[in-house]
């Protein structure tokens, strides 16, 4: 970090790593809070801020099969009594604060769909119930950290939504633009618009109440808040965090009523691709530069041109690639901080860009096979050495410059980039050859006399 001139680092604190029970009164492990003393401190010592996550996904999972995890409103006061412990052994030094990180995949890839953790598929009421608590948490995380640290610390609480942007197949067909609309309420205002103006927005309540009313159901699956909630949610945010990574085109799709209940039938929309943007590595991850700033323009004129920090942007690569020369993530990089420039000078208040991610991974359900850093880990390794890609020196230089000076500056930053990969390419070649050589030698076991 200090070699490529990094002046922050984001990362999560693990709740069960500090509290293993998830509870604050039980027990609290001191070798958890000594292992982040020290990252916190070693950081600082090279003059990187800290920005702290609280909630990265790892609920503990005794909160988990003793309460039902984020369908239970409890976890609310759990999580505010982690966070509170974060703010006073670690908030002296630290004055980001992130509580939720992507709380739409907790909710819906947690409790919709079971692809994430903890797997459970309670179609059309998992996700809401998991939202709705989750909102509650922030909120009275940022309460706790306004009522008891704000003056002591000078910190600030935000939270970090994931958001693609949604554009109109046909932006002369109205019922398309309302379903581009839609897309980003139900994937970003879901979260945002709670936060900023009290409550859900109102077509997310109006389509959810319609599937309810065409199947009969007497309650909305999307919850309610009561007006005191309204308030008490309401400006608890003292910067969004924004994590951006591709776009899609929407078009209307009406569902039918027997089609059951669903996130996805509710917004009753197709999300497409053009078939012409780049997909480097991740199935669902095409590079579509100008949606990124759309995006940026829609957050300062829909939520009171709030302070904007850029949590994650940034791209993987094919699962068994070991180029080490990542021309396509240098392009990417390029490409979307040009896009979020250019929203800056349209008045867009960002304040910081982190790019997605500094070292290869743990990528969910796709494990280690899914690589977004700039850095190479051999996962292989026992020691798991590290080999810079090209992307490092190439956003080394983006940071010194601050932007891009000019066309040709570009282009050589991108040449000396690749030179370097090469002997990084050669490197790991041989690790991995003397890897291999040893992994063919005949395995010589132990004799015993006895079972």
């Amino acid at each position: 970090m200090k070699d490529m001139k990094l002046n922050h680092y984001l990362f999560s604190i693990s709740w069960p790593r500090i509290l293993p029970s998830g509870i604050k009164n039980e027990y609290i492990n001191e070798k958890g809070i000594k292992h982040y003393d020290n990252l916190i401190n070693m950081l600082l010592e090279n003059r990187i801020t800290p920005i702290v996550t609280l909630y990265h996904w790892d609920l503990p999972q005794v909160l988990e099969e003793k309460y039902g995890g984020w369908q239970n409103a409890s976890m609310a006061n759990y999580f505010s009594d982690f966070a509170n412990l974060c703010f006073e052994r670690f908030g002296n030094r630290v004055k980001y604060w992130i509580t939720f990180n992507n709380p739409w995949s907790v909710a819906v890839e947690g409790y919709e769909t079971g692809e994430h953790a903890p797997g459970f598929k309670m179609r059309g009421t998992g996700a809401y119930n998991a939202a709705h608590n989750i909102l509650k948490a922030h909120a009275m995380v940022w309460h706790t950290y306004d009522a008891q640290w704000r003056n002591k610390q000078k910190g600030m609480v935000g939270i970090s939504l994931s958001a693609d942007w949604g554009e109109p197949v046909d932006v002369t067909n109205q019922r398309d633009i309302e379903a581009a609309e839609r897309y980003v309420q139900f994937y970003l205002g879901w979260f945002a618009t709670p936060l900023f103006n009290g409550d859900y927005p109102q077509i997310m309540k109006d389509y959810v109440a319609r599937k309810n009313a065409q199947q009969g159901l007497s309650s909305s699956r999307l919850p309610t808040f009561s007006p005191q909630e309204k308030s008490y949610m309401r400006g608890t945010c003292d910067f969004l965090g924004i994590s951006h990574f591709t776009t899609r085109y929407i078009t209307q799709k009406n569902f039918p009523s027997n089609s059951g209940n669903s996130y996805f039938t509710d917004r009753d929309l197709a999300e497409l691709v053009d078939p012409r943007w780049p997909d480097p590595g991740s199935e669902w991850l095409y590079s579509v530069p100008w949606g990124f700033r759309r995006l940026l323009n829609f957050v300062k004129t829909q939520y009171g041109d709030p302070m904007i920090y850029v949590t994650g942007n940034g791209v993987s690569e094919k699962m068994m690639c070991t180029d080490l020369c990542d021309d396509w993530r240098m392009q990417y990089f390029r490409d979307y901080i040009n896009e979020m420039l250019k929203a800056v000078k349209d008045g867009v208040n960002v304040k910081g860009y982190t790019a997605w991610s500094l070292l290869d991974k743990f990528e969910w359900d796709e494990g280690y096979s899914e690589r977004f850093g700039m850095y190479y880990v051999d996962f292989g390794s026992k020691n798991k050495p590290r080999y810079p890609k090209a992307s490092v020196q190439y956003y080394k230089r983006i940071i010194s410059s601050n932007g891009f000076p000019n066309q040709r500056e570009i282009e050589s930053w991108k040449r000396k980039a690749m030179e370097t990969c090469t002997s990084s390419n050669q490197l790991l070649a041989a690790a991995r050859r003397k890897s291999k050589e040893h992994a063919d030698m005949p395995k010589v076991w132990p004799v015993h006399d006895e079972v």
